[in-house]
């Protein structure tokens, strides 16, 4: 049985909404949640929200009517409302994974050194990446991963809420490092850093790497990921990377050439670069897309900055090409420009279904596009 919280009314006022659902208004009131509590997404994003604070106060929740899940780990949701957070803040280990195109203009670091939820610490996907290949934050090794982590202070079993300052932008991408290194409680904060404040969240304003040694202390995760010397003879925190949830180029172009394809590949670059009609903001790619691949723009599954609902997501996801509810569910493989929107499309997905079975393609079109000898397509190429 699951029961929909919904802020409203004062007092509690159930409603029987199907034979297993049940719907309280409650307001005025803050609920304790248990960590483990399963939060749905609240129901665009980038063209909406320019800088202003949102006004996301009426959130919904699901929580299971079980007063604890049989399985913490399994049941522990991949999103979570601010709300949630501000709620089970002393349960959590909270990291800002803010990051930019560089033709964004922004500095996320300089941003997090403003300002910043209470306790975050800077997760640095640029640095905390292979430095091996000349392809953007592509992921690191685990023992490059574990001594990241290890300098974070955190260990395998704490609980993790990542957000970033767009609202549902980059943060994902480090959701998704976390999870396919196998940690198994980590969430992103609905909504983002926005969220966090529309709902009275307190803002760490205090001075933070306003000097070198400032700088050095924040970005010693990434350091410890890039050193040169030899790792520790023992690492505490253990990554195990979940290869079936990466694809290289060779995977994806294996399974678009075969007869009987096993994956959907979605781009979820924005449509006129997917057309190839607009240009790539990285130079020297080519135009256009990844034959047979689907287009759901990243923004097109949020609002506001917030996911939006599930049965939204679902139709969306079923029109092109994915169904995550049909009976025989696809394989489903995300690419964007560098695997960082991608992200929120598996995000997307797993709040469809929370055991579907997504990869992102690391390289995405930062390498796809770079390639000599790969087939692609483009709008004149479909007509």
């Amino acid at each position: 049985m699951f029961l929909k919280i919904v802020s409203g009314l004062q007092g509690c006022t159930p409603r029987i909404l199907s034979s297993d659902r049940i719907q309280i208004n409650v307001v005025h009131k803050r609920r304790n949640i248990s960590p483990l509590t399963r939060p749905t997404s609240t129901t665009d994003f980038y063209s909406q929200y320019k800088g202003r604070t949102r006004n996301i106060m009426a959130q919904s929740i699901q929580i299971t009517a079980a007063s604890a899940p049989a399985n913490e780990e399994q049941d522990f949701p991949s999103l979570v409302t601010a709300s949630w957070l501000k709620d089970n803040f002393s349960s959590c280990k909270i990291l800002c994974a803010a990051w930019y195109l560089p033709i964004q203009n922004k500095d996320a670091l300089k941003e997090y050194c403003e300002e910043r939820i209470p306790g975050a610490q800077f997760f640095d996907l640029d640095g905390i990446a292979d430095k091996t290949t000349d392809l953007p934050h592509m992921l690191p090794s685990e023992t490059q991963f574990s001594a990241a982590a290890d300098t974070l202070g955190i260990t395998n079993d704490d609980i993790l809420i990542i957000y970033d300052h767009l609202g549902l932008f980059s943060a994902p991408r480090a959701w998704w490092t976390w999870h396919v290194f196998g940690h198994k409680k980590v969430a992103v904060l609905d909504g983002g850093f926005p969220a966090w404040k529309a709902v009275g969240g307190d803002v760490d304003t205090s001075a933070s790497g306003t000097d070198e040694d400032g700088k050095k202390k924040i970005l010693a995760p990434t350091q410890a990921a890039q050193s040169s010397s030899l790792p520790p003879a023992s690492l505490n925190y253990k990554s195990k990377l979940l290869t079936q949830e990466v694809r290289s180029y060779k995977q994806v172009l294996n399974n678009i050439s075969a007869n009987d394809k096993k994956e959907v590949v979605v781009d979820a670059r924005p449509a006129p670069r997917w057309r190839g009609e607009a240009p790539e903001p990285r130079p020297g790619l080519a135009l256009g897309h990844i034959p047979g691949s689907y287009n759901i723009p990243w923004d097109s599954v949020q609002s506001g900055g917030i996911l939006k609902p599930v049965s939204e997501l679902h139709e969306l996801f079923k029109a092109n090409g994915l169904d995550l509810k049909g009976g025989k569910k696809p394989q489903a493989v995300f690419s964007c420009g560098s695997g960082t929107t991608a992200c929120i499309l598996a995000l997307a997905a797993k709040q469809i279904d929370k055991d579907a079975e997504v990869a992102i393609y690391d390289g995405s079109w930062s390498e796809w596009g770079a390639l000599p000898d790969v087939p692609i397509d483009t709008a004149i190429s479909l007509k």
